[in-house]
């Protein structure tokens, strides 16, 4: 076991702080807590104790292995890379058991449109929506894969993020017979599954995992579900590889074999695993370019601000947070001249180098706020922040992106929140207009009311 510095020691401590807020709490943000200290643990402690551990050599193809981290020496170069994130998780630690402490008994505890006809028939046809434009994308050739700067087509990728909603939305809110439940939630957990592959990325399956939590989270946790969220997680992990390893060619295989021949053996079967969780790589970005030395304050909230306008109505190209961070940032200490690619910054690893410790402050304190909004979102009567609370679920921003990021996501499903609610309104008038229907077929069939009798030996 490799010895662990105080950066990486206090990392575990405000982590062990966030389960502790979960368990105090209840609901969703319980759920939450507990998804974000799994993923920040897999990539601020798992794969630096890996690192730590091996020490393997950088080769092509391996980037678990930093060449940057290891010129300097593992443990010099985690510890300094990590600093900025100690004292951002440990913030943030006490920032959400504060709030957990304070809003004991304050907590929503039913989901208000949990069942209900108008939104679980508007989810439907957002997933039938959202599935012909996915199955149209992969028949053409536009469907993407994961850190891409742009699609193929932007007309049907966002066509296609209006299954996202109905998926995740079936999730959590349908309510019906234990056997319709089963049959609709396995097929829409098999399409997310397909989908995770089709687009080579761990979010819509990792998304459909954190969607099946938050909905035992809304209907009451037992020993059961919490074994069945961890086979789903898990078969979806590792499905996930199964399916990606099988589009592989065998020199591919042989390469990735080759790679992984430099790390022990116990280990071999989790690095499919860490490796997608990069954020390491971000803090490491952020450490080799220092503190406040992208974007202006002015800059950063000008951006903000142009993430919640639809790209039609701008003269000028947005801010693609990701791909600037790997231009930019990661461009500094990397040759990526060769290379287009989008990346997760880490709320942490975007405010340092925004605004050096100040910028950590805000980006984490802004993570907070959304965290804790979107938990209750999902209780909310209001369409609106209901269909925002299930887009989060799908994208992972409080667990991955900053505050640039995060606006940038929000700003996209805006468009599709606003086809939700159109659609909702659509559904809401011919559900009203069919119950118009029956009524009028009751009455015609039922014939005219009988004539009241006057004058009978009773009344006289």
């Amino acid at each position: 076991m490799p010895v662990l510095g105080p950066e990486i020691l206090t990392i575990i401590a405000a982590l062990a702080t966030m389960v502790i807020a979960a368990c105090i709490t209840s609901g969703v943000l319980r759920v939450l807590l507990v998804a974000q200290a799994v993923y920040w643990g897999m990539s601020y402690v798992a794969r630096p104790v890996v690192l730590l551990a091996v020490r393997p050599e950088p080769r092509f193809g391996d980037n678990v292995a930093d060449p940057r981290l290891a010129d300097l020496g593992y443990d010099v170069a985690i510890g300094a890379a990590l600093r900025p994130v100690a004292f951002g998780l440990a913030l943030y630690a006490a920032v959400l058991l504060a709030y957990v402490l304070w809003s004991r008994g304050r907590t929503p505890r039913v989901a208000a449109l949990a069942g209900d006809p108008d939104l679980i028939a508007t989810l439907g046809v957002l997933y039938v929506l959202g599935t012909l434009a996915r199955l149209a994308s992969v028949a053409v050739g536009a469907a993407g894969a994961a850190g891409e700067v742009e699609s193929a087509s932007p007309v049907l990728s966002l066509l296609t993020m209006p299954a996202t909603l109905g998926a995740i939305g079936a999730i959590v809110f349908l309510r019906a017979r234990p056997s319709t439940t089963a049959v609709i939630l396995g097929m829409v957990l098999l399409g997310e599954l397909w989908w995770t592959t089709a687009i080579q990325s761990k979010t819509p399956v990792l998304g459909a995992a954190l969607a099946i939590a938050v909905r035992f989270a809304l209907t009451g946790w037992s020993r059961a579900k919490l074994l069945g969220i961890g086979a789903v997680s898990g078969a979806g992990i590792a499905g996930f590889d199964w399916l990606q390893s099988l589009k592989s060619t065998p020199y591919l295989r042989a390469e990735s074999a080759i790679v992984d021949s430099a790390y022990p053996e116990q280990v071999r079967p989790f690095l499919g695993l860490l490796r997608r969780f990069d954020l390491l790589e971000a803090a490491t970005d952020a450490y080799y370019v220092g503190p406040s030395s992208w974007l202006s304050p002015g800059e950063v909230v000008g951006h903000l601000a142009r993430s919640m306008v639809p790209s039609q109505l701008l003269t000028g190209e947005k801010l693609h947070s990701g791909t600037a961070w790997a231009q930019e940032v990661r461009g500094a200490s990397v040759d990526m001249s060769q290379i287009s690619v989008s990346l997760a910054e880490g709320n942490v690893n975007e405010g340092y180098v925004l605004g050096g410790t100040a910028g950590v402050v805000i980006g984490m304190l802004f993570t907070a706020v959304l965290l804790v909004g979107w938990s209750r979102s999902l209780y909310s009567r209001g369409l609106v922040a209901v269909m925002f609370g299930i887009a989060l679920i799908e994208v992972p921003v409080v667990f991955e992106r900053g505050m640039l990021g995060s606006a940038e996501t929000l700003g996209k499903y805006l468009q599709v929140v606003v086809l939700a609610w159109l659609t909702h309104l659509a559904v809401i008038e011919w559900r009203a207009y069919r119950e118009r229907r029956n009524n009028e077929h009751v009455t015609t069939t039922a014939g005219p009311p009988a004539p009241a009798v006057v004058g009978s030996k009773g009344n006289q």
